[in-house]
């Protein structure tokens, strides 16, 4: 084995990548007059923001395309300590292993944008969505992940993922119509939120400050890329209004976007002093469970426009708030 070597493509990669890999080590070794022996293999990561280490330790599956079996025992050795507890490893060719990364954030992001349009839905016809997720999360054949509404996906890889898939379509004349409508109804989604805001207010909110619970596009996690929050406060400043914002730990990251055109809170109840309304953008824990009396001291409006629904509306509305969340009709009720 001396003079083999492996090379592992970890990264979600368009398919065909790792065989412009294996022709770029073909030309530097004919360069180096080396007679080495290699093989390519894709082994896409299945990594979440803030839990990546514990998924590297304790995958639900572990992908790995490959082309020989020389290749194929190295990496069962390299793997053989993380699937001893029955974790499966997958082996496959190399372009069905790129596909499958591509495939699976895409089917995510998919019953993401299903679930927000039938939250629409459901405000519409009275309907109350949180009924119907567990409705329908309680069938096997669904499950209960990723079918929560809200603000829409943001961070590195759905969006990533979703238009990669697309474009990769294109270049073989093929048109994915699930996703080009998956996307469609994410960049859609994330304005829902301003749009309660200025059905409340009118179009112009000279005048009006907005408090923001929340900035990175998930909990866990200071990424700000395609994140919800972004597309929400742009169009807050655009109408005319003001914001002031918190996130426990996306607030450098949000300053490189954002900059001085909004007001940075130092915790989540300085945000509620004197404000219009208050948005929440992303769920973090510390969020779920404030002190009601404290909050309706310090809001000059006891209004709330939740974009997560981690309040329970009938609780929330017992404290006096006027509270609009996604996928059930408050206003009516």
């Amino acid at each position: 084995m001396q003079n083999y070597l492996v090379v592992v493509t970890k990264s979600t990669v368009p398919v065909t990548t790792s065989e412009k890999v294996k022709n770029a080590v073909k030309e530097a070794l004919v360069k180096r007059n080396s007679s080495l022996d290699f093989d390519v293999a894709s082994n896409p990561e299945f990594l979440k923001e803030g839990a990546a280490i514990d998924d590297f330790l304790k995958p639900d599956r572990i992908v790995v395309g490959l082309e020989t079996k020389k290749a194929e025992d190295i990496m069962r050795r390299l793997y053989k300590p993380f699937v001893m507890n029955g974790h499966p490893i997958l082996f496959m060719d190399i372009r069905s292993s790129e596909m499958t990364k591509y495939a699976a954030n895409s089917m995510l992001a998919t019953k993401i944008s299903f679930m927000n349009d039938v939250a629409n839905l459901c405000e519409l016809v009275g309907a109350d969505v949180n009924m119907v997720r567990k409705g329908i999360g309680s069938d096997a054949r669904i499950g209960t992940r990723f079918i929560y509404p809200g603000v829409g996906y943001g961070g590195s890889c759905f969006p990533k993922d979703v238009k990669a898939l697309i474009k990769t379509a294109k270049e073989y004349g093929y048109k994915m119509q699930v996703l080009d409508a998956v996307e469609s109804v994410n960049d859609k989604q994330k304005e829902v939120l301003f749009n309660k805001v200025t059905r409340h207010f009118g179009k112009n909110l000279e005048g009006k400050t907005f408090g923001v619970w929340g900035l990175s596009f998930k909990p866990k996690t200071d990424d700000m890329r395609e994140a919800p929050s972004l597309v929400i406060i742009e169009k807050i400043i655009k109408a005319g209004g003001k914001v002031k914002a918190y996130d426990p730990v996306a607030m450098h990251e949000a300053e490189k976007t954002l900059g001085n055109s909004i007001t940075y809170s130092k915790d989540e109840y300085e945000v509620l002093i004197d404000i219009d309304a208050l948005l929440i953008v992303t769920e973090w824990a510390e969020f779920r469970s404030p002190n009601y009396a404290v909050m309706s001291k310090l809001m000059k409006n006891k209004l709330i426009f939740d974009g997560r629904n981690i309040f329970d509306v009938t609780e929330i509305k017992e404290q006096g708030f006027d509270y609009h969340c996604i996928g059930i009709n408050t206003v009516t009720e």
